[in-house]
């Protein structure tokens, strides 16, 4: 076939499928995807026998290649995987009361900055600030779009031409090349380093302080752990040094746990990881902490503590640059409403999935068994961990779903699983696909049996 048997363009957007993508999508989205395929029909071998003839097969190329291009590319997936903050899977799931705030706000207006009492224009902070105070003390609050910008945003305002003091044991680089030292040359801030990799007292601290010093600042180590011959000042020490100084002492926390109690209790991985409500009762004047960790809400930054520090950091011009829209504050607002009362809390999937026990575990994972009828399907037990730079090496007992075949290999399921809809992600370990439910919504459990069954087959 040589190219001037190939159709005309005309001629191909007078076919019946065709003309109905034209209509449905525009003349130019279809015309553009009729020269792609014309063009794969060019580009294949001489005497290709499955190619037929060529306006049919430009044809059906063309309707892939508009529906491809038409697909979203940010899909909904099936955590199969343990790691409960998955941060390469979006990290922690909203609960339905989330998700429902947001959609409200998104669908039309709102009073995001508007007082309907008075009828005069308000603040956005005021739709979260008086939850996070009444659940971690603070005097003040403020929103941005991300933990790194709330970092940026205070050092920028309370520190900007002027030193921060910061153990060298705390200058971390975390996923995506976020770097504390980089962080601190962009806000403008002086970084001055004390103590060594394993051991910061502080008397470090103390002989750092000068007339140059803005504040002191302590950052939690959250995706490793220093062992052995270390020493770190407690935090009280800290800001009872700062304090002492009329120096502001500012943490960045990270992964936003709060730290209240729950009844029954929370699991022994998560028992060592600082608190903001620790933080705050030990002196801390500032603390940072991310909305979509364990906190278990969408993408924030959150900023507590001092009034009179809040303030100044509210003032600074990068407010405007990394403020949170109407949607994170609606989904934060009602995640922080689920976390008031002890009783609807397990209803955020971060917490449920913390919480959920060996025994609920188990059955979940007996029915997929059963439902499967696979003899390849074993029921063993695991590990699952929190992730997304939260209590590293946490180890959180679980039962997984092992999977193995004679006739496909651990990597041809686990891809099988992937191309589903929703796709399915789990992990390998020992030529086995390893499915743990704890971060699977049990409502997709029945989907995840029958897809394991397809796979298989």
């Amino acid at each position: 076939m040589t190219a001037r048997n190939i159709p005309s363009i005309d001629a191909l957007l007078r076919q019946p499928a065709i003309a109905q993508k034209v209509a449905a999508d525009g003349r130019t989205l279809v015309v553009e995807a009729l020269r792609t395929a014309a063009n794969a029909w060019r580009a294949l071998p001489p005497g290709d026998g499955n190619a037929g003839e060529p306006a049919p097969w430009i044809v059906a190329r063309a309707i892939d290649v508009l529906d491809g291009a038409l697909a979203p590319s940010l899909r909904r997936v099936i955590n199969a995987t343990g790691v409960l903050i998955h941060t390469n899977l979006g990290r922690a799931p909203l609960a339905r009361q989330a998700i429902t705030a947001a959609a409200d706000v998104a669908r039309g207006y709102c009073n995001l900055e508007y007082e309907l009492d008075t009828g005069t224009r308000g603040h956005r902070h005021v739709h979260t600030e008086r939850l996070l105070c009444a659940l971690t003390g603070a005097e003040a609050a403020v929103i941005t779009n991300n933990n790194a910008a709330a970092t940026w945003l205070v050092l920028a305002a309370l520190g900007a031409g002027r030193e921060v003091v910061a153990s060298r044991g705390e200058l971390v680089e975390i996923g995506g090349g976020f770097r504390v030292p980089d962080i601190m040359a962009q806000s403008g801030a002086v970084l001055r380093e004390v103590g060594t990799t394993n051991r910061t007292r502080v008397s470090d601290y103390g002989a750092a302080i000068s007339e140059r010093t803005a504040m002191l600042l302590r950052v939690h180590p959250a995706n490793f752990r220093i062992e052995g011959f270390t020493e770190r000042p407690g935090l009280a020490a800290l800001a009872g040094l700062a304090h002492q100084f009329h120096l502001p002492l500012f943490e960045d926390l990270g992964s936003g746990w709060l730290g209240l109690p729950q009844e029954g209790g929370w699991p022994d991985a998560i028992r060592d990881e600082p608190s903001i409500l620790d933080s705050l009762k030990a002196g801390a004047d500032l603390v940072a902490f991310s909305g979509d960790k364990l906190l278990g809400g969408p993408q924030a930054g959150i900023i507590v503590g001092r009034r009179d520090l809040m303030e100044r950091v509210r003032r600074h011009p990068l407010m405007r640059a990394v403020r949170a829209d109407k949607q994170t504050y609606a989904a934060l607002e009602a995640t922080l409403m689920l976390w008031q009362r002890e009783a609807a809390r397990t209803e955020i999937p971060v917490v449920r999935m913390l919480l959920e026990s060996l025994e609920s575990l188990d059955a979940r994972a007996r029915v997929l068994v059963k439902t499967t009828s696979e003899v390849v399907l074993e029921i063993v037990d695991g590990n699952s961990t929190i992730g997304g730079g939260s209590a590293p090496q946490s180890a959180i007992p679980t039962r997984l779903v092992s999977i193995r075949s004679g006739s496909r290999s651990a990597s041809e399921i686990e891809a099988s699983l992937r191309a589903e809809d929703p796709p399915i992600v789990a992990r390998i370990h020992h030529d086995a696909v390893l499915l743990d439910l704890r971060t699977v919504d049990a409502e997709d459990d029945a989907f995840v049996a029958k897809a394991v069954a397809r796979a298989l087959r």
